[in-house]
């Protein structure tokens, strides 16, 4: 036998399900905003490559056609935002329509999340043939070592 559910039986289970969706779009928004994905029109990230030396942390960007005027690096000590605008060039030619445009323009924003300890004042950056390379120099870590503490005997 089954059970008949009246109108605010179906409301309920409506409302349950709504809740459900914009729970999951609420999470899935989180994630973006946490990986830093532009959401603004004509916005573009470029590909990045985390690399590990056992001195220094090093982060290759690629910015074909960008010039080192147009890219704005920060550093703290969680993260490195690389950030700029890749002017589009305007053509001597006049064209009448584009039939294949693959190449990304417009402002870039890219944010690295840094887990390792380093020394932000000793970072470089360098850019060559369309690659930023930014390197980022390790503190020692000292997990594991043991460090002797002097004791002081007091007097009463």
């Amino acid at each position: 036998m089954v059970k008949s559910v009246g109108a605010a039986g179906l409301e309920r289970i409506e409302i349950k399900r709504l809740t459900e969706r914009i729970g999951r779009l609420f999470s899935v928004l989180q994630e973006a905003a946490a990986a830093q994905i532009p959401v603004t029109a004509g916005a573009w990230s470029p590909p990045v490559d985390v690399c590990e030396t056992t001195k220094a942390i090093c982060v290759r960007i690629e910015l074909p056609g960008v010039s080192a005027a147009q890219i704005k690096v920060g550093l703290d000590n969680d993260k490195l935002r690389v950030s700029g605008e890749k002017k589009k060039h305007n053509s001597r030619q006049r064209i009448v329509s584009h039939l294949c445009s693959e190449r990304s323009y417009g402002h870039f924003d890219r944010v690295v999340p840094l887990r390792w300890p380093i020394r932000v004042q000793d970072a470089t950056a360098e850019l060559s043939n369309g690659v930023l390379l930014v390197r980022l120099p390790r503190i020692k870590d000292r997990r594991g070592s043991e460090f002797k503490v002097p004791i002081t005997e007091k007097d009463e």
